[in-house]
């Protein structure tokens, strides 16, 4: 396989991930009536009940990675989310959707571990955050196109079509790793799947300081995007009015998300990961600050032009931080790579999932809440990465990183 078509693979996986959240998000206000959802609120469940599920399977995929290799439990992951998509189309309840949806997230999270570990595998310091990056940067063609996608399959049919445009594409993205996947688990690193050793690789990972901390760092952080994605619809479509625009606006700005990946990966080789990932978290607190000034003390509602302003900028820096801190997290953790992957995904996607229900749950019909969560975990993000790098920012003892 070329690293062209390795590239293509690896996002395609992880990017059906994002497709099972964002193609959806145009549907929401059609899932919640049809399914007799009367508190708009609680139509965030639909994302949150996959996070979870997604977020608590982590844990199991990366030891079973470990010692059956990469491609089985990836296939059957892939299993799990193809037949739960299928099973959506004739959910009776609310309450059956919210399950389903659980136990899709639990098949998805086989792309996020296993993907990671192949990369990892493969890969190591600045040449995995550059992999890394051109994957995201493919993967970010995902949230550009998905809700549009959505838009476009409820103007020919309703929502129970997303699910099965979901299950098709996750059928021959699985095909497409069959055949031309090899398994890429080195023989050497082959982890005997028990109890004990299970609780010695999340020691392991645990215990490291830079590991931990980039991983609790990137948990907040992505919280304020999980909490923006909660109550996307709301914003977009209740305070601006966007209605049939409203996939524009959200592929606007994950093009800003993806060019940032494409820039991080020509510029990681030459200045490191650090410098990289610091600078953006520092830049991603001062846009975050401004924002909020201007939103407590601008206009209400503050104008869409200077609103999406702010979340572009915002998200530009966050296309610095995602794929570096993931990479600085893993650097130290080759050895145990699935175990790792799966300990840090469950951390971060988990925790990730909470603070984003707690922000998208505090919407108030204005874009405060959401903006407040942004500044906070920035600040929170940067004191977890001060910890981890013992005070001192852009510095590096390995030339690797």
């Amino acid at each position: 396989m070329s690293k062209f078509e390795f590239i293509i693979l690896m996002a395609l996986l992880m990017a059906l991930n994002a497709l099972a959240i964002d193609i959806m998000l145009p549907g929401l206000q059609q899932i919640g009536a049809s399914l007799g959802v009367e508190n708009e609120n609680h139509r965030q469940y639909v994302v949150s009940a996959y996070l979870i599920g997604f977020g608590a399977a982590q844990l199991f995929y990366g030891p079973l990675a470990d010692r059956f290799g990469r491609r089985l439990p990836m296939l059957g992951g892939l299993a799990v989310y193809i037949l739960s998509a299928l099973a959506v189309v004739f959910v009776p309840s609310f309450g059956g959707l919210l399950v389903l949806r659980f136990i899709q997230g639990i098949g998805s999270a086989a792309t996020r571990v296993i993907t990671i570990s192949v990369v990892r595998d493969i890969y190591g310091g600045r040449q995995m955050a550059e992999v890394m990056s051109l994957i995201m940067m493919v993967f970010m063609v995902v949230p550009v196109i998905a809700p549009g996608t959505g838009q476009v399959i409820m103007f020919f049919g309703e929502w129970h079509l997303i699910f099965l445009f979901m299950a098709i594409a996750a059928i021959i993205v699985a095909a497409w790793m069959y055949f031309r996947l090899p398994e890429t688990l080195h023989p050497q690193d082959v982890r005997p799947f028990t109890v004990a050793s299970i609780l010695d690789g999340f020691r392991i990972v645990l215990t490291n300081r830079i590991a931990l901390c980039y991983t609790l760092a990137s948990t907040f952080i992505f919280g304020a995007l999980f909490g923006f994605i909660n109550s996307a619809q709301q914003i977009y479509v209740g305070i601006y009015e966007l209605g049939a625009w409203f996939p524009v606006a959200f592929a606007g700005v994950a093009l800003f998300m993806a060019f940032a990946s494409f820039i991080n990966s020509r510029l990681v080789g030459r200045l490191g990961i650090r410098k990289l990932s610091h600078s953006s978290l520092l830049g991603f607190i001062t846009i975050n600050f401004i924002w909020l000034m201007v939103q407590i003390y601008g206009p209400q509602p503050m104008p869409f032009a200077l609103f999406i302003t702010f979340f572009a900028l915002a998200m530009f820096q966050f296309g610095w931080i995602g794929s570096n801190f993931n990479s600085l997290a893993m650097e130290p953790l080759g050895h145990v790579a699935g175990t790792a992957s799966s300990v840090l995904g469950f951390m971060s996607t988990i925790g990730g999932a909470l603070i984003g229900a707690i922000i998208g749950q505090e919407f108030n019909g204005t874009a405060l809440p959401m903006v407040l969560g942004f500044f906070t975990v920035s600040v929170i993000g940067l004191a977890l990465v001060l910890i981890g790098e013992e005070g001192r920012l852009f510095r590096s003892q390995n030339p690797r990183v």
